[in-house]
């Protein structure tokens, strides 16, 4: 019963509401498989596959129906059948193309499909790509709006401390209004843009898993960043298959334009009826196309085909050398990220957690004033904001190596 009642309470709380935790794996999944793109790509894949059946397959018959030898002068003029060689014919003709285009045919109908699989391939890796790095933005920002909420709480202390150093003596009345707008223009004016850029993150997160209003949740990924491994794959990535798939497509042509030099036959069996008293007749024949004229027809067009075959291997160089150079270009600015983080985490913020411990310190012995506290405060928070930073650049380079040029598993 009480089911019941909650049930249309339930239904009337915006999706938002109800977000479920949302993990990068999950996320990747939800993509991949709930993806209008990878959709569209499935049912072209499908497409191509269906239009195979057909290529290489012999032309549909043609029935013919005539009148041969009617008169229409002298005597017999209009008549049926005062003319003995009047008939009523009824025939069959089949073209039957040569078994060279035949084939060039069903080669052209596979490199279709190869390369409406690897146009999927390279969207599915596209999409992978943009709702990882989509998740990794989506999660630092919601780190960098937890660690900010802490750093405000630490600092908001500092006003009350200037407060009473007025009160005693050892401060000027000003000191707590600089600290104030220190805190609103430094600290509070940038955690309402983490508030805008965590929302967007979550946009475009959504964008891509279907989640109305994603909450991500669990450990950030992390991968191996191998620049052996990752080359090696780099025969295997969806541009290169797809630039294959082409260079295929290109030779399936050529193939077809060569195979228009050879003669197409066909056959055509006829039957014919005239007056009872001459007899019915049937006829049988056979044609073949004549390629006489192959400097101005079939031969630009093996030449064309041909073109297009070199320029589609040319672009295949063209993308595995770009691969190549994005892959080295993405390796040295990962390591640049890496090397900034680490020396952020293991240098920057212990020499200015401790210099804040020192300067609280000192303040307390009477050796330093409220604004060096309060300086090294706002230094310790900018250290700690700019840690995460450059966290999340590492995070976010490492699933962009690893997803765009490594292997899919």
């Amino acid at each position: 019963m009480r089911m019941i009642v909650l049930a249309p309470l339930l239904a009337a709380i915006p999706g938002a509401a109800l977000a479920e935790p949302l993990s990068f794996d999950e996320a990747l999944t939800r993509a991949t498989n709930g993806a209008p793109l990878v959709e569209a790509r499935e049912q072209q894949i499908r497409a191509r596959q269906s239009a195979a059946i057909a290529a290489g397959q012999l032309p549909d018959p043609k029935l013919g129906i005539g009148l041969d030898n009617f008169p229409v002068s002298g005597p017999p003029a209009f008549s049926l059948t005062r003319e003995n060689m009047t008939m009523e014919r009824v025939g069959v003709e089949q073209e039957v193309p040569n078994l060279a285009k035949r084939h060039a045919q069903q080669n052209r109908a596979e490199a279709d499909i190869a390369v409406a699989r690897a146009r999927s391939d390279a969207d599915v890796r596209r999409i992978r790509v943009a709702t990882a790095l989509a998740w990794i933005d989506a999660y630092y920002a919601q780190r960098r709006l937890q660690a900010m909420d802490v750093i405000l709480e630490r600092l908001r202390r500092l006003p009350g401390a200037a407060v009473s150093a007025v009160a005693a003596g050892t401060g000027r009345p000003a000191q707590s209004l600089n600290i104030r707008q220190s805190i609103a223009e430094l600290f509070e004016d940038r955690r309402s843009m983490l508030v805008a850029e965590a929302g967007k993150a979550r946009a475009e997160l959504a964008r891509w898993t279907g989640d109305p209003d994603p909450q991500p949740s669990g450990p950030a990924p992390h991968f191996a960043v191998s620049r052996e491994e990752l080359r090696a794959a780099l025969a295997r990535h969806p541009e290169l298959e797809l630039a294959s798939a082409s260079v295929g497509q290109a030779l399936a042509d050529a193939d077809a334009a060569r195979a228009e030099k050879r003669p197409d036959w066909g056959f055509n069996v006829a039957f014919q009826r005239r007056d009872p008293q001459f007899g019915s007749m049937v006829s049988v024949g056979a044609t073949m196309t004549l390629p006489l004229f192959p400097g101005r027809r079939q031969n630009p067009r093996i030449e064309a085909a041909r073109a297009d075959a070199v320029a589609a291997r040319a672009e295949k160089e063209d993308i595995r050398r770009a691969l190549e150079a994005q892959l080295d270009a993405a390796l040295a600015e990962h390591a640049m990220h890496h090397e900034q983080w680490m020396r952020a985490r293991d240098t920057l913020l212990p020499l200015a957690q401790r210099e804040a411990q020192l300067e609280t310190a000192s303040y307390a012995a009477g050796r330093a004033g409220l604004l060096d506290v309060i300086e090294a405060e706002a230094g310790l928070a900018r250290t700690e904001l700019d840690m995460l930073d450059r966290e999340a650049a590492v995070a976010r380079h490492e699933a962009l190596l690893a997803l765009t040029y490594g292997d899919d598993q």
